[in-house]
């Protein structure tokens, strides 16, 4: 029951944590000006859309790569594993961020599977978790490099908003013409 479940998470949580997966030391920054980023979520997920019109809106041609898995249900964790590992074999990512939308606590139990929590830590690239709503907690939030509490704030972390680079550019060109 619930019980059971939540003395796993805690077990696991604390057994994660005393490798140092959680640690803070671990935690990479995020490029200022990434190319390229890649996308893991599930092809028929609102998140997916919600980020593409965050990233296209925010930072106008920015390369997305996207790699599909799913995000509920048993074969969920192998497959989001294997997600992160096509984007890390394909090399041109310096970003990716690791999406699902809310959905009830039995639906997110795939972001608290140890091979997911294990791909996050040892992914080479920074991972952004936008996973669930302000609520959800995950294995894999505390793993990424940086936890979003939604998938549209989790695209909102990894680009720049361009029109303020263009305003930052402008006020250092008037600083300079003074």
């Amino acid at each position: 029951g619930e019980g059971l479940r939540a003395l796993r998470y805690r077990q696991l949580r604390d057994r994660l944590a005393a490798e140092g997966l959680f640690d803070p030391a671990r935690k990479r920054a995020l490029p200022p000006h990434p190319t390229t980023i890649a996308v893991v979520t599930s092809p028929q997920a609102a998140a997916w859309g919600d980020i593409q019109r965050t990233l296209r809106r925010r930072y106008p041609g920015l390369h997305v790569l996207f790699s599909p898995a799913l995000v509920q249900g048993d074969q969920a964790p192998a497959s989001i594993v294997n997600a992160i590992r096509r984007v890390e074999q394909d090399g041109r990512s310096n970003v990716l961020i690791l999406s699902r939308g809310g959905g009830a606590v039995e639906d997110m139990v795939c972001f608290n599977d140890e091979r997911v929590v294990r791909a996050i830590a040892d992914c080479s690239i920074p991972v952004i978790a936008g996973i669930g709503h302000q609520r959800d907690e995950t294995l894999a939030d505390l793993a990424a490099d940086v936890c979003a509490h939604t998938p549209t704030a989790a695209a909102e972390q990894a680009v720049p908003l361009l029109a303020d680079l263009y305003a930052d550019h402008r006020e250092r060109a008037a600083n300079l013409q003074d």
